[in-house]
């Protein structure tokens, strides 16, 4: 079949542990969480001068942690003042939008040794530039990994700031500059430490710390790597296959935890077309395994849950459709499609949207997964032949509908054919759009969109790549399915 997955014996061992929730053991979970929610003084170096930049840093991390255990800073996000006239007033040469890259230096600090970890982060999508006032800018990403190799305090602190500004027109050409590398440092006197880890072994006993290898990082005067004896700092994440992958880093002390990128198109039945959903970050939630016998055949059955993440949010990346009003005029608009996670039981625990069976008979095995997720569309930023309609904010579907998908797959000789939530491929289903509401703010749009999106079921085909279990991770295997960042390796390209 098209898309067809072949995998190793071995690929086929792991892929049946994970899926049938037989987790292998791995990083084990640190307690708590704590929040780190820190606003610094900076002065930075602008061609206009040096000037004040205020830098608020949120993020997550364990509240402890064992030696020899990953800990991965998640949901790290920079946010940025930099003051009017600091880029030599980029408004005047024409600028229209700022993109910026951030990289911060985080010393991290254990007994006495020290190193130093770059936290890499970029705006989710050009930034306008205000005609008056601070430039807000927001950048979110991925961070390396820090392993203690002995028990004491591991204690995270802010360091040197570099950004990376793009300046672009309001037709997207690049202004001049169109490129500014600006470094800035933090004011002293103030207090730099965002977080501090306890690292406790069993029983209160430390383990001696190897010395750990390192890139050349860039430090004060005088530093050019990390001390003996300093926590491990996990390399740079490998870029994606795809340079438009989002960040999807998954929870190395979490057994139950899945990441993967997904992707894909979906028919407007009404238009004869499909839209391509772009690359996105979907995170899992395995459950229990289950055993029956049905008919005589033995059942391997579990429930698992899978939520989108979209810079922290549960949706899809934002996509551009094109589609036809009234049959012929041409019309352009932005598609949100935000997920509506699922509830909770009376215990406390998620309701599952991912269903598993694995059907064992003889030497085929016949693996069937449903997925279904429930949605609502929004349309915005909507150009009708290449002019601008306002639809409003509040431009949506009148109601949640649902996707539901399956993905079928068939081992035989420990090759896998086809699809599995542990090793990816595709999955089919079909989706019915309902009326719009909301739509328009002078006139009522309704109809219009309800006339040319809605009803009829659209078929639909997503490619899952093949996930990221962060907790059985191991950094340098030649088999790994996760860069050293925890992200997944595979990065799919989208079907018709």
């Amino acid at each position: 079949m098209k898309g067809a997955r072949r995998r190793t014996a071995r690929g086929a061992a792991v892929a049946t542990a994970v899926l049938l929730g037989g987790m292998i053991p791995g990083a084990q979970a640190a307690s708590g969480v704590q929040e780190i929610d820190a606003e610094l003084s900076y002065t930075c170096d602008f061609p206009a001068g040096e000037q004040p930049v205020k830098v608020g840093i949120t993020a997550e991390l364990p509240g402890s942690a064992q030696p020899g255990q990953a800990i991965q800073a998640e949901g790290v996000v920079l946010d940025l003042a930099l003051p009017e006239g600091a880029s030599a007033d980029p408004a005047e040469e024409g600028a229209a939008r700022v993109s910026a890259e951030t990289r911060l230096a985080v010393d991290v600090s254990q007994n006495d040794g020290k190193a130093r970890a770059e936290w890499v982060g970029t705006t989710a999508e050009p930034t306008p530039v205000p005609e008056a006032g601070d430039l807000l800018l927001s950048t979110s990403g991925s961070v390396p990994y820090v392993k203690p190799g002995a028990s004491g305090d591991l204690v995270f602190e802010a360091s040197a700031l570099t950004l990376e500004l793009t300046t672009e027109k309001a037709d997207g050409v690049p202004a001049e500059p169109a490129r500014l590398t600006v470094d800035c440092v933090p004011d002293p006197g103030q207090e730099r430490s965002l977080a501090v880890v306890g690292v406790q072994g069993e029983d209160g006993e430390g383990q001696e710390a190897e010395p750990t290898p390192s890139e050349t990082w860039p430090g004060e005067k005088g530093e050019t790597g990390p001390d003996e004896g300093a926590p491990e700092i996990g390399a740079k994440a490998a870029p994606p296959a795809a340079t438009d992958a989002p960040p999807c880093v998954g929870d190395p002390g979490d057994d139950t935890n899945m990441v993967a990128y997904v992707t894909g198109y979906a028919n407007v039945t009404k238009l004869d077309g499909a839209n391509k959903f772009p690359l996105a970050c979907a995170r899992i939630t395995q459950g229990f395994q289950e055993i029956q016998f049905i008919d005589g055949i033995l059942h391997f059955l579990q429930n698992s849950t899978i939520d989108l993440d979209y810079q922290g949010k549960p949706q899809l990346p934002p996509t551009t459709g094109t589609f036809l009003t009234f049959g012929f005029m041409p019309t352009t608009a932005t598609l949100e499609m935000t997920q509506i996670p699922t509830g909770t039981k009376p215990d406390g625990t998620r309701i599952e949207n991912i269903h598993s069976d694995l059907a064992i008979e003889g030497v085929t095995s016949k693996n069937r997964t449903d997925v279904t997720l429930d949605f609502m569309l929004r349309l915005y930023d909507v150009k009708v032949n290449g002019v601008p309609l306002d639809v409003g904010d509040n431009c949506r579907t009148s109601r949640p509908f649902k996707l539901g998908l399956a993905g079928l797959g068939t081992w035989k000789d420990n090759v896998l054919d086809g699809y599995t939530l542990a090793e990816g491929g595709e999955l089919t289903g079909s989706v019915t759009i309902p009326p719009f509401s909301g739509c328009g703010t002078d006139e009522d749009l309704d109809n219009l969109f309800t006339a040319s999106l809605s009803g009829v079921p659209g078929y639909v085909k997503q490619v899952q790549g093949a996930p990221c279990a962060a907790a059985q991770h191991v950094p340098g295997a030649e088999d790994a399915v996760c860069t050293d960042a925890y992200e997944p390796l595979d990065v799919p390209e989208a079907s018709r």
